[in-house]
């Protein structure tokens, strides 16, 4: 399969991300962005987006981007920094720059961003299995 063309797979046979309202805006080797729309049913006790949502959104870019190379490749470590709140109808966008491709593992941040404003700051380890996307 081609490298472009996994993310979409994987998009379409991902339930939480299409709850989520996550839409691939780009894709093509080693790099994905994506983005989505805050909902009310997205919202913690203060009335804030939780923290899972931009988790989320950063987790499906570094996935994506990490699976354009044609094998599986599953997160080993992940974290967020949240930099700004977050509100309903906020348009967030996730893009994953995977630059430096070791054999096993790959490493990368990715910036969740509202419009120009960087609101939250991802760092993901992907280990890369032997397996390849079949179409």
């Amino acid at each position: 399969m081609k490298g472009e063309a996994i993310p979409y797979k994987m998009l379409s046979q991902d339930a939480f991300s299409q709850w989520m309202g996550i839409e691939i805006l780009e894709c093509e080797l080693g790099r994905c962005k994506v983005a989505m729309t805050i909902r009310k049913d997205m919202l913690n006790s203060m009335n804030y987006a939780h923290g899972g949502i931009s988790y989320t959104l950063a987790d499906t870019a570094f996935g994506f981007a990490a699976n354009t190379h044609g094998k599986y490749a599953v997160s080993i470590e992940t974290s967020i920094n949240h930099i700004e709140a977050l509100n309903e109808g906020d348009y967030l966008v996730a893009e994953s720059v995977i630059e430096n491709v070791k054999n096993k593992l790959g490493f990368n941040i990715i910036e969740v961003k509202r419009g120009d404003e960087l609101v939250a700051l991802f760092k993901g380890v992907v280990y890369r299995t032997q397996k390849d996307w079949e179409e």
